[in-house]
């Protein structure tokens, strides 16, 4: 009988993890004030080998020559930020994968360039540290986020910069060369959101903005 009621309840049909992580960081009450869409993007956890995966195309990159020239020295890191301006069109593909220690996600980025491969983006985002969540690139380089709500929105905003090294942080004078992150994802009422990223220098204002239009894939559309 025991037996029986196991192969029952093995023959369910799965259910996704629910996630209250980004719920925490923000607060019940402004978490409530998001869109549905947003507060089910964010709250949804995939389970071991499974993505989420949302499709789009760039609506506008810009950039400043000082900006150009700090992506491009980024790519000793990963090349973090975008390499390309003018790029209207360009297709675009994110997935976020949680990582299989639950402790935080991986999230790739892929952007089409006029000419070459696409540029491929690799972070990770981890539930640590004083604001709660910290997103890493490439050589350790990390930078801790804190969460805002916004009308219509949820962004994510740099706090500080500094090195993970084993179980060692080492601060780094990021704003001093980056100046301050900002990345918001805006819903647009039609099943859409705008991707937004801003780097603002303290004495150079803004010096690379994108805006970017993505949809939800259905697991009929997402790559196997």
């Amino acid at each position: 009988m025991r037996a029986r009621r196991q192969a029952e309840v093995s023959s369910e049909p799965f259910t996704p993890l629910g996630d209250i992580r980004f719920r925490q960081l923000v607060g019940a009450e402004a978490w409530d004030g998001l869109p549905k869409a947003i507060r089910r993007r964010f709250s949804h956890r995939s389970a071991a080998g499974d993505s989420a995966v949302y499709a789009g195309r760039i609506l506008e990159t810009r950039m400043t020559a000082f900006g150009l020239v700090v992506a491009h020295l980024l790519r000793l890191i990963g090349g973090p930020l975008p390499l390309e301006r003018n790029n209207e069109g360009a297709a675009a593909v994110v997935t976020v994968t949680e990582r299989p220690d639950s402790s935080g996600q991986f999230w790739t980025r892929e952007y089409v360039r006029r000419r070459g491969f696409p540029q491929i983006v690799h972070s990770t985002k981890r539930f640590s540290g004083a604001t709660g969540i910290e997103e890493t690139v490439g050589c350790g380089v990390t930078m801790s986020l804190r969460l805002q709500a916004r009308p219509g929105a949820l962004f994510f905003l740099s706090e500080r910069y500094f090195v993970r090294l084993g179980g060692l942080r080492l601060p780094i004078p990021g704003r001093l060369l980056l100046g301050d992150i900002a990345v918001g994802h805006i819903d647009r009422g039609d099943g859409s959101f705008e991707f937004t990223l801003e780097v603002r220098h303290p004495l150079l204002g803004c010096f690379i903005s994108q805006r970017a239009l993505f949809r939800d894939l259905s697991p009929e559309e997402a790559p196997a």
